[in-house]
């Protein structure tokens, strides 16, 4: 009997359990094995596994996480671990891998497949809808969802106490959620990390919106947002082990700056890992499934090295070396129509 692996790698989101559930179910009804690689990538290197059939995926839809865990294990960091990878799939027998995860987890995939020609097929994890090659992302709409109501619930306090509210939204290289959340929201303005903040020209906003009588207002910005001078805020600390730092912070520095500058007082909310957890919307859930149906058919048809994908409403296919080092950044046209309702 053929025995496929799965694992779901770098940080969770609604939607993985979806996935799991599948792709468990197509694998199965066609008389594959299934085998759950716990942590991700780590998983993998320890050899640590489960067996998943039609009982392990019950009643797991509607959960948000990941039953199977995750890391940011960075095989490649290492030879050996390499090798490591290389050899345990061949001593768990496996006849393909499906690869769940963001850029990174990919990249370790797309890697495997060019270096050793591992049978890989990879479906697109991040709330950040940063993968390049496919329109959406489940855990996005999730996400989405958690930050405009977040949004919503803001609103009414800074109207109340006559305040500016500043969120800050996850978004490392692109700014996707904050400038969805904050078009669905009616926030005021939207920073994100494809466009340099300009303090000076988001002061002016506040001041023409007050100028008007509207004495409150909503600024989105997503973590990875820098200001116009090359600055970037990050935490302190060690990077992970991908060379990614940790962000977070620019909402804070945003919101003393606008204080200083309008004398309006200001206050920050943070929405943080809100925005990955809990129940996946019926998007996510259809996206995962679909995607996962698709990479078991991809094996099934011996087509390794390759990433699912969404364009238009098509469950379509993209070679996992078209994502390597690619960023996909925030439809110009969303942005321009969210600024429309700036200031």
């Amino acid at each position: 009997m053929a025995r496929i692996g799965i694992l779901t790698g770098g940080g969770d989101c609604p939607g993985l359990n979806p996935v799991i559930r599948a792709v468990v179910r197509k694998a199965v009804n066609h008389d594959y094995k299934v085998i759950g690689i716990k942590n991700g990538w780590r998983g993998m290197l320890e050899r640590d596994t489960i067996s998943m059939d039609l009982d392990t995926i019950s009643g797991i839809l509607p959960k948000g996480g990941t039953v199977l865990g995750t890391s940011r294990t960075n095989p490649y960091k290492k030879e050996e671990d390499v090798q490591k990878v290389v050899e345990n799939f061949k001593q768990l027998e496996l006849s393909a891998l499906v690869a769940v995860g963001g850029e990174d987890t990919l990249g370790v995939a797309a890697r495997l497949y060019k270096d050793f020609q591992l049978p890989i097929v990879g479906i697109p994890k991040t709330i950040d809808n940063d993968i390049a090659e496919t329109d959406f992302s489940f855990g996005f709409d999730t996400a989405v969802n958690i930050a405009m109501e977040c949004i919503d619930r803001l609103h009414t306090t800074a109207e109340s106490h006559h305040r500016i509210m500043v969120v800050e939204t996850m978004g490392r290289h692109a700014g996707w959620i904050a400038t969805y959340a904050g078009l669905a929201g009616g926030a005021d303005a939207i920073l994100i990390p494809e466009k340099p903040i300009d303090i000076e020209e988001v002061c002016d906003l506040i001041m023409k919106r007050h100028g008007r009588g509207k004495n409150f207002s909503i600024v989105v910005v997503a973590e990875g947002a820098e200001f116009k001078e090359g600055t970037i805020v990050t935490q302190e600390g060690d990077v992970d082990e991908f060379g990614h730092v940790r962000l977070g912070g620019v909402g804070h520095v945003l919101a003393r700056l606008i204080q200083e500058k309008t004398g309006y007082e200001t206050r920050v909310t943070v929405l943080g890992h809100i925005q990955r957890g809990g129940s996946p919307t019926a998007f996510d859930r259809i996206l995962g499934t679909r995607y996962g149906i698709r990479a078991v058919e991809l094996i099934m048809e011996k087509k390794f090295g390759y990433v699912v994908c969404l364009r238009g409403n098509k469950i379509e296919e993209a070679p996992l070396e078209k994502i390597l080092g690619k960023i996909k950044p925030v439809d110009e046209e969303i942005y321009r129509i969210a600024e429309t309702f700036f200031g």
